[in-house]
C-alpha cells in the first residue's frame, strides 16, 4: 500500500469550504470579498491575551508580504500558507509526490496535503514565538480568565492556542475568497497590509509622515537646519525627513508594474465552429504574476527566522556570535539590535532599506566593511533573480498555466490558432515557443525590481517587494473584476470560457 492509500482517509476528510453550486452573482462575490476584508482588519486589531511588553516581531521586515499584525490574533499572517506552498511546489516540481493534478482524486489529495502542511507549519511557527523567550514575552501579573488565574506556562499555552487559531482562521478566510469571492485571500491580505502602511506613510502626523515632514521643512525649517548643521543636509532631504527618493521609487514602481502588465505577446485565436468569432490569448511579460515573489521572500524569512531562534536559544548577547552546544559560531551569525551584522545570516538577509547598504552615511547597523555590504547585495540580487525565475516556473506548472494545460483549455473552449490544425499537440507546441521563455524573463525581472526598490526605499517603509506585490495584485484584481462584470452582462461567455 502506497502513501496515497494510507493518507487518503485523513486527507480527504480535512475540513474545507464548500464550493458554490453553479454561478455566484458578481454582487455576492463582491460582498464575500468585502466581508472577509473587514474580518481581516478586525482580527488584526485583537491583541493576544497574556502578551507582555517588549515583544520582538520576527517577521517585522517581511510584514508587507506575510500580512498579519504583530501581537495580534493574526500573528503568523500568511506565512504558514506560503511556506506550505513552497514545500508542495518543490516536492511537486521534483515529482516526489507521485500526484497527477489532472486526476480529480489526486487533486483532492494534493489540496488535503497542502492544508495539513499549513496546520503543521502554523504550530511550528507559533511554538518558538511563544516558548523561545523574548519574541512574545508573557505578562508578569497573573491573567484572570473565566474566573481562573493563569500564570507562566499556562499563559504561554493560551497565547500559543490564540496564534494557532488565528493561523487556521486566515487559512479558511483565504479559501472563502478563492471559492466565493474575487481573486485570492492571500493577495487581498497583502493589498490590505501594504495599503494601510502606504496611506499611513503619506498622512501620518509624525516624523514618518511624508506630508507632515514637508510641512515641518517648509514652515518651521527645523529639520533642514538641523540636518545642515550636522553636515547631512542632502541625506536629510533625499532619504530621511524629505523622503524624495522613496517618493520617486514609489511612483516608479507603480509606473513600471502597470507598464509591464500591459506588455504582452498576443496569440490570435478563432472559433472552430462560429465563423467570424475571433480572440487573442495574451502571454504577458509578467506571465506568472508577482505571487512567486512571495515564495522567494518567505524562504528568506524562514532562513532569518532560524537565525533569530539560534541567537535567542544560544543565549548570545548583542554583538556576540551565535552559540550552539557551548561553541561560538561567528561564521553562522553575529547579531546587534536584533539584526545580523556578520556571518551566514547577514549575507543571506535581504536588503530592506537604504540604511542597510549606504555605508557612507555611517548608519548601517554594526558598521560592516564595504566588501561585506557588497557581498550581501550580490547574494540578495542573485537569490531574488534566480529564485524568482525558478518559482515562476513552478507556479506556472502548478496553477495550470503551462503550455500543455493552456493548450487543453483553448481546445476545450472550441478555439484554435488560425493556420494550424485543431489539435492539442499543435497548440501546445505553439505555446512552448512563448510561455517558458516569458515566464523565466518575467520572474527574473520582478526579482530585480524588488531588490532595486528595497535598496532605494519606499514611502511608509512597506519595502519594495511589498509595494511591487500590492500594485501587481491590485492590477490583476481590477482585471478580474472587469472580467466578472463582463461575464455578468453576457452569460453566454461564461459557458464559452468554462466559468459555469
Amino acid at each position: 500500500m502506497g502513501w496515497k492509500e494510507a493518507a487518503e482517509p485523513v486527507l480527504t476528510r480535512m475540513p474545507a469550504v464548500k464550493r458554490p453550486e453553479g454561478h455566484v452573482p458578481f454582487k455576492r462575490k463582491l460582498a464575500w470579498t468585502a466581508g472577509i476584508l473587514v474580518l481581516y482588519f478586525f482580527l488584526t486589531n485583537i491583541t493576544l491575551l497574556g502578551v507582555g511588553e517588549g515583544a520582538t516581531d520576527l517577521f517585522g521586515e517581511f510584514r508587507a508580504i506575510l500580512a498579519g499584525e504583530h501581537g495580534s490574533l493574526l500573528q503568523v499572517g500568511i506565512g504558514p500558507i506560503v511556506t506550505a506552498s513552497i514545500v508542495m511546489q518543490l516536492l511537486g516540481g521534483a515529482n516526489l509526490l507521485g500526484l497527477d493534478t489532472d486526476d480529480p482524486r489526486d487533486q483532492v489529495l494534493y489540496q488535503g496535503l497542502q492544508k495539513l502542511l499549513v496546520i503543521i507549519m502554523t504550530a511550528l511557527t507559533a511554538l518558538p514565538m511563544v516558548f523561545a523567550g523574548g519574541f512574545l514575552p508573557v505578562q508578569q501579573q497573573p491573567l484572570a480568565l473565566a474566573g481562573i488565574e493563569l500564570v507562566g506556562t499556562q499563559i504561554q499555552l493560551l497565547m500559543f492556542f490564540q496564534i494557532f487559531l488565528g493561523g487556521i482562521l486566515i487559512l479558511y478566510m483565504d479559501e472563502v475568497v478563492s471559492k466565493w469571492g474575487i481573486g485570492s485571500g492571500i493577495g487581498l491580505f497583502i493589498i490590505a497590509g501594504v495599503s494601510q502602511k502606504l496611506v499611513a506613510g503619506f498622512i501620518s502626523p509624525s516624523a514618518e509622515g511624508f506630508f507632515y515632514s514637508w510641512y515641518q521643512i517648509i514652515f518651521t525649517d527645523e529639520v533642514v537646519v538641523d540636518g545642515i548643521i550636522a553636515g547631512d543636509g542632502l541625506n536629510t532631504l533625499l532619504l530621511n525627513e524629505g523622503q524624495i527618493i522613496p517618493l520617486l521609487t514609489t511612483l516608479l514602481i507603480f509606473g513600471i508594474v502597470v507598464y509591464a502588465e500591459s506588455v504582452r505577446v498576443e496569440i490570435p485565436l478563432s472559433h472552430a465552429r462560429v465563423k467570424g468569432a475571433r480572440g487573442r490569448f495574451p502571454v504577458k511579460l509578467i506571465y506568472a504574476s508577482v505571487l512567486p515573489m512571495i515564495l522567494v521572500r518567505a524562504l528568506q524569512a524562514n532562513i532569518q527566522f532560524m537565525g533569530q531562534i539560534m541567537h535567542r536559544v544560544g543565549g548570545a548577547g548583542a554583538g556576540e556570535p551565535i552559540i550552539l552546544f557551548g561553541m561560538e559560531l561567528p561564521w553562522l551569525g553575529v547579531y546587534a539590535d536584533g539584526q545580523p551584522t556578520a556571518g551566514f545570516f547577514y549575507y543571506t538577509a535581504p536588503i530592506y532599506s537604504p540604511e542597510d547598504w549606504m555605508w557612507w552615511t555611517g548608519e548601517v547597523i554594526g558598521n560592516p566593511e564595504v566588501w561585506q555590504i557588497l557581498v550581501r547585495i550580490t547574494v540578495d540580487l542573485t537569490f531574488m533573480v534566480i529564485g524568482g525565475a525558478i518559482f515562476a516556473i513552478f507556479w506556472v506548472e502548478t496553477t495550470n498555466m503551462g503550455p500543455k494545460a493552456t493548450a487543453r483549455q483553448i481546445q476545450n473552449s472550441g478555439m484554435q490558432i488560425p493556420g494550424f490544425r485543431q489539435n492539442v499537440g499543435v497548440i501546445e507546441k505553439v505555446m512552448e515557443r512563448y510561455i517558458p521563455q516569458v515566464t523565466v524573463i518575467g520572474g527574473a525581472l520582478v526579482g530585480l525590481l524588488a531588490v532595486m526598490a528595497n535598496m532605494l526605499g519606499t514611502i511608509g517603509a512597506v519595502t519594495g517587494t511589498g509595494l511591487l506585490l500590492a500594485v501587481s495584485i491590485t492590477y490583476k484584481l481590477y482585471e478580474e473584476i472587469a472580467e466578472e462584470q463582463m461575464m455578468e452582462m453576457h452569460p453566454m461567455m461564461r459557458q464559452m470560457f468554462g466559468k459555469e
